[in-house]
């Protein structure tokens, strides 16, 4: 059985995380991805970002980029603009991440591209997207998840609002970009006809806020931040401290409530007309989360995932990184895989969480900056050994910078 992306050819002009995420993503299922890589601007800037960083190739890196492949191009340069229209003759999609206004000005728009191949199809992952009077503007995650209101819902109440541990923007935004390139892809293969797809992290932020975002269009409200990671409106539905760290309780069925409180020897709770239904937990939240938090300080953390998971509730305890990785669901899924890299030794990551039936791609690193220029460039193009050392001396390829270049926009 083939790979289920196998065929797909996306020439990525990419760069840090939300790009190369949502490649990556296309990438473990089979498509071949290859990175438009200017030397002169020293590549990706993920290969410099540290802890974990030496030459060229950081973790941070690998993290983004495993399975694909290099080419060495300058595309504001005449010769690389033409070496890149030869490869967009063999590709099905070119995806960017640039600033708005990036995709036009280095024509990687279907306008510039369609008569080159009719049928490409051109995805831009931007800030803010490519019209509007922020199009111009450099969007970072950290900057989304404030503008978009993610952080007014984020954190203790009496503290400052907060940003999600994790670039959450960007990985979302990923996701949605790589489900714009799969249906564009759908839409080329049966109507022949390429297209733009044009994608916002703020836009994408804004779609996630969800019931929240329903709730403050419709009736202007405003969801208030919660002790603990509580949710909203339904109680109990956050973390709770136990005598030796904390858990994670959701009673987000009324069956969910009436086993937590046989389970933890409460049952006398049932029976008080506060906390009867959803809507008169939330209204009395306090005296009921009182009450809890005594019942569940008095017991360790995995005394309490044990006993409520035997009673059907769902819980789970507060896990650092680590204790993550090694929980006995991730060992039995497989979930982290070994890479081995000749620079950073064995590279121990997440596996793609997309699991399909039938083979996917055995994972391997990422690849070196302008690593796969000739090879690729004789395959796809037909180019000699003598055409790329031409247009290598022509300054198509770009000259290489070791200097770290300053962070990219998003």
């Amino acid at each position: 059985m083939a790979m289920p992306l196998e065929g797909v050819r996306v020439l990525a002009v990419e760069q840090f995380g939300a790009g190369p995420w949502a490649t990556l993503q296309l990438a473990d299922l089979g498509a071949e991805i290859i990175k438009i890589e200017d030397p002169g601007a020293a590549g990706d800037i993920g290969r410099y970002v540290p802890p974990f960083q030496e030459g060229e190739d950081s973790l941070f890196f690998e993290t983004f980029n495993r399975g694909k492949k290099s080419v060495a191009l300058d595309l504001r340069h005449p010769q690389g603009r033409a070496v890149f229209h030869d490869l967009v003759r063999a590709s099905d999609a070119v995806f960017s991440n640039l600033r708005g206004d990036g995709p036009a000005k280095l024509g990687l728009t279907y306008d510039a591209l369609r008569q080159v191949n009719p049928r490409i199809v051109c995805v831009s992952l931007t800030g803010f997207g490519m019209t509007g009077p922020r199009a111009k503007e450099a969007g970072y995650d950290y900057i989304i998840q404030a503008m978009a209101g993610w952080m007014s819902l984020t954190g203790d109440p009496d503290g400052p609002p907060t940003k999600s541990g994790l670039s959450l923007v960007d990985l979302s935004g990923g996701y949605v970009a790589a489900i714009a390139l799969l249906a564009g892809l759908h839409r080329a293969q049966r109507d022949g006809e390429g297209c733009d797809a044009d994608v916002s992290l703020f836009e994408t932020a804004l779609a996630e806020l969800m019931y929240v975002g329903t709730w403050a269009a419709t009736h202007g409200h405003a969801t208030p931040r919660r002790a603990n990671s509580a949710h909203p409106s339904i109680v109990p539905f956050q973390a709770f401290a136990t005598a030796d760290g904390h858990i994670t309780i959701a009673a987000a069925k009324q069956h969910f409530w009436t086993r937590l409180c046989g389970a933890i020897g409460r049952a006398d709770l049932l029976d008080d007309p506060r906390f009867a239904t959803f809507a008169s937990r939330d209204e009395h939240r306090d005296e009921l989360l009182a009450a809890l938090d005594a019942v569940f300080a008095a017991r360790p953390s995995d005394e309490w995932v044990s006993l409520l998971v035997d009673a059907g509730v769902p819980v789970g305890r507060v896990n650092e990184v680590a204790e993550a990785l090694e929980d006995p669901q991730t060992i039995a899924r497989d979930a982290v895989v070994e890479i081995e890299h000749p620079n950073l030794g064995t590279v121990r990551e997440i596996a793609t969480p997309l699991r399909l039936s039938g083979e996917l791609p055995e994972p391997t690193r990422a690849p070196f900056l302008g690593e796969h220029t000739e090879e690729l460039l004789q395959e796809l193009c037909g180019y000699s050994e003598e055409r790329t050392a031409e247009l290598r001396g022509a300054g198509a390829f770009g000259e290489r910078r070791v200097a770290v270049p300053d962070p990219p926009a998003a």
